[in-house]
């Protein structure tokens, strides 16, 4: 097995700069950090902590790299199912968690994320919601350093699998049974960001429905904001027939702009938050199960860990509409 010795040797830096390098200290220049990086990855060297817990037959930690939204309270849903489907599927698997918000490594380089993992004794990663324009997470998902499992972004290769919905699709069926139960006709649709994996799919998701059925739509971007969508619904909504939101925060913003105006027109979300059954009005909306997702996510991690392959992973969804007695206690 390659020593740390030899690994400092072939970068020509004292063995205490390649330690520093592993555990993420700032004090080190880009070009040392560098060359002990490649060092590190033409020697394949893995640190004693991670060598230990793999020839032991057991697994290193599993860092799950969560983005929680402070915009609302109103999602907190979907990031707590997230991370108790997670912390439950360890548990039951012996397998040690590390919980990583986006906010603490921001602004670090592919190599100082390397070596903060690596100081955590990580080998395999779940990252919740990667943006398009993460480029620093996309270039360590490439390296294949890790074992990676992204959750709503369609990346695989040999040592990445990514889970999910097909969002698509279930954009597609939420709102073709909207619009064919009210018989509508032009579509006011609300995307969510434009750096979103699933904004894309999404909205592919709704271009198919519109030329399958003939129909006129208008597209508007509200950012997954229950305001955004609210302000857009006030300034479009009186000229379409139906509002469709690529998420139930937006549609609940439209939804309360067609009650200030007093008019109605049918509105459909998509995640099936229990807050949707306290609006006033009943909409559908496509349920994930986030807690199976992210329980999920560990199985795959761990199947990764143990040499399996990468691969697209599709869960189930429902269309349903949220009723009040459905969700109280």
């Amino acid at each position: 097995m390659v020593s740390i010795k030899e690994v400092a040797k072939q970068a020509g830096v004292a063995i205490s700069t390649v330690s520093k390098v592993l555990n993420g200290y700032p004090n080190i220049s880009r070009e040392t950090r560098d060359r002990v990086n490649a060092a590190i990855k033409e020697l394949n060297y893995i640190p004693n902590s991670i060598a230990s817990a793999l020839s032991s037959k057991q697994f290193g930690r599993i860092a799950l790299i969560l983005d929680p939204k402070r915009q609302t309270q109103a999602i907190d849903q979907i990031f707590m199912q997230y991370l108790l489907g997670a912390l439950d599927k360890a548990k039951e698997l012996k397998v040690e968690v590390e919980t990583i918000f986006s906010s603490m490594i921001a602004g670090m380089s592919a190599e100082e994320i390397t070596g903060y993992l690596r100081s955590k004794s990580v080998v395999g990663v779940v990252i919740y919601g990667l943006s398009k324009e993460d480029k620093v997470l996309q270039r360590l998902i490439n390296e294949q350093q890790f074992a990676f499992v992204v959750v709503d972004a369609p990346i695989v290769n040999e040592r990445t699998t990514s889970i999910g919905v097909d969002h698509e699709q279930a954009q597609y069926d939420v709102a073709k049974k909207t619009v064919l139960d009210d018989k509508c006709r032009k579509i006011l649709y609300i995307s969510g960001r434009r750096d979103g994996y699933v904004t894309e799919q999404r909205l592919k998701g709704m271009r198919r429905l519109v030329e399958d059925l003939d129909l006129t739509m208008t597209v508007r971007r509200g950012e997954f904001s229950e305001l955004a969508a609210r302000n857009i619904a006030l300034k479009y909504a009186e000229n379409k027939d139906v509002i469709v939101c690529a998420s139930d925060l937006m549609a609940i913003g439209a939804m309360n702009a067609l009650i200030e105006m007093d008019i109605f027109r049918p509105v459909c979300g998509f995640d099936g938050i229990t807050l949707m059954g306290y609006v006033g009005k009943q909409m559908n909306t496509v349920r994930q199960d986030f807690y199976s997702i992210s329980s999920r996510a560990i199985e795959e991690v761990k199947l990764l860990i143990d040499g399996g392959q990468g691969r697209k992973v599709t869960m189930p969804y429902s269309i349903v509409k949220m009723y009040y007695k459905d969700i109280i206690c």
